[in-house]
């Protein structure tokens, strides 16, 4: 299936969906077998969510239908949500347990924000922390419907809008960062081993802007070289037309993103290498999507986020397609002033001393709890004496009564009866106890009978 192109590269998934291609020649139409390109993440925090409800989509032969033939307004204005009461039973049934677990992920991620802020979390309402999240209706937590369509596609078109924005901002971060470091590694060698290495470093700088000249992105000499060295083609036998069908890769008739900065491989290489100290892969893709901003602004006319064969056909007639300015590469334009990393490094200086602040709070509360340890383990000792001292007394006190021991919970501990052996009596008193326990003796001289 060719699938529109507003809807791939809108949600910046175009390599990562099922895609069938479809052969026109010849009048037929032969589905050719299905293949997965490999998923790029478009670093959405609802990116997974994103990719599987349009694959349950895709599944829906109506859905399908409907998004060939829109264009990419209908996609962004959300007219195309409303086909979604169109689609299949099960198709409605997946969306749901999809937006469940959505549901579901975004929960325990509030539960996990509130448990960190140490925030009472038991009574807290989940429906009223779902809304700062506009990619999906907080109000319906169970299904899927054509709200919840358009809130994905609107929040996902605005958050790619800025996502670029957000990669160079974070680079000049980066590189502010690494320039921080050096100034503050040079202040801590002494003025011998400082220059020593200021020089050094300044050699590096030098090695790695001598490079070969870098063609311009999207201009006939950077394709060329890459119809000769990638393809391995007569460069003399360029055509642009048959350029563009090689590195549509997904052959959806358009080229995206990803296939874009493929073809800037070649120009790359030429500045950067990983094995060299000098060369640093961070701004090698900074590179990278410099490039293919560049080639964007010129060539995607319909700022739809992808360059289709008319569009790039167009392009080739203009006149930087054969006589373009000179490319000019990051080692020769800075990503920011003194100024911005002045600012930075205060920044930096600020969250340092909070970091001690809170270094040093937490240090005095486990202390704190040492303390407060070592004196309830000393209550525990003499807890544990007592009890010893008032069982053994109960015993002293049982003994004494008469009365049967007491274990350590008080309860009673019965001994076997026992049977002592009798005293030995006077031998004087022994015999009349014998002569009492005799029988009598008969009486005497008693007349006999006749």
């Amino acid at each position: 299936m060719n699938l529109k192109c507003g809807w791939l590269l809108l949600l910046s998934i175009s390599t990562g969906v099922w895609s069938v291609p479809i052969d026109r020649h010849e009048g037929n139409q032969e589905v050719k077998e299905e293949v997965q390109e490999e998923s790029v993440d478009t670093g959405l925090y609802y990116d997974r969510y994103l990719r599987e409800v349009i694959e349950v989509l895709e599944t829906d032969p109506h859905f399908r239908e409907k998004l060939q033939t829109a264009n990419t307004e209908d996609i962004k204005n959300g007219r195309l949500s409303k086909e979604l009461d169109l689609v299949s039973h099960h198709v409605r049934t997946r969306l749901d347990e999809l937006k469940r677990q959505e549901v579901s992920r975004l929960r325990m991620l509030l539960k996990a924000k509130l448990d960190s802020t140490n925030t009472q979390s038991l009574q807290m309402d989940h429906a009223s922390l779902l809304k700062q999240f506009e990619h999906l209706d907080p109000h319906n937590q169970n299904t899927f419907e054509a709200k919840d369509l358009e809130l994905l596609i609107s929040t996902a078109t605005k958050d790619l809008e800025n996502y670029d924005a957000e990669r160079h901002e974070e680079f000049k971060r980066y590189e502010m960062l690494k320039e921080h470091e050096r100034r503050e590694y040079l202040k801590s060698l002494d003025q011998e081993k400082r220059d020593r290495e200021e020089k050094r470093m300044q050699e590096l700088k030098e090695k790695h802007r001598q490079h070969p000249k870098v063609n311009s992105p999207g201009s006939v000499a950077q394709l060329r070289e890459v119809w000769e060295e990638t393809d391995g083609l007569d460069p003399q036998e360029f055509n642009p037309k048959t350029f563009f069908k090689l590195h549509d890769t997904n052959e959806d008739g358009v080229l995206d993103e990803q296939e874009l900065e493929a073809l800037f491989t070649k120009e790359l290489e030429k500045v950067y290498d990983p094995k060299n100290e000098e060369d640093d892969m961070m701004e090698m893709e900074e590179e990278r999507l410099r490039m293919r901003e560049h080639v964007m602004k010129n060539v995607d006319t319909n700022k739809d986020r992808l360059v289709s064969l008319e569009e790039f056909l167009k392009s080739t007639e203009k006149k930087e397609f054969n006589n373009p300015k000179e490319w000019e590469t990051l080692d020769n334009k800075p990503v920011y002033t003194e100024e911005e990393l002045q600012r930075f490094e205060a920044e930096l200086r600020d969250k340092e001393e909070e970091l001690k602040r809170r270094a040093e709070t937490l240090r005095q509360e486990q202390e704190l709890l040492k303390e407060r340890g070592k004196a309830l383990e000393a209550q525990r000792r003499e807890y544990q004496q007592a009890v010893q001292e008032m069982s053994q007394r109960q015993k002293e006190l049982q003994a004494v009564d008469g009365h049967p021991p007491a274990g350590p919970n008080g309860e009673l501990q019965f001994q076997p009866e026992t049977h002592k052996p009798q005293e030995a009596k006077a031998p004087a008193e022994h015999e009349a106890e014998v002569q009492s326990n005799l029988p009598a003796e008969p009486p005497q001289n008693l007349p006999s009978h006749t």
